[in-house]
């Protein structure tokens, strides 16, 4: 037996028919605070601080890769 059945309704109303809560209010104070902490920073956006945060880490994490990648291989062949 098959039973297909096709509801059309809101998410506010799906919610509300489940009993759910309305986290629109704290969804909109999360925006608005990721917002500000982004035009805050806006600085560290800048290319060359990028880079030069990322190649710092650039052989250390090469490395920590390439052993990954060999112990792979390793368990692999067993």
């Amino acid at each position: 037996m098959k039973v297909k059945l096709d509801i059309d309704c809101t998410p506010a109303e799906a919610r509300a028919f489940f009993g759910l809560p309305d986290v629109s209010k704290v969804n909109d104070v999360m925006v608005e605070e990721m917002t500000k902490r982004m035009q805050e920073n806006v600085s560290s956006l800048d290319p060359d601080v990028m880079m030069r945060n990322w190649m710092s880490f650039g052989g250390q994490m090469q490395d920590q890769f390439m052993a990954l990648m060999q112990q792979a291989g390793q368990a692999k062949k067993d």
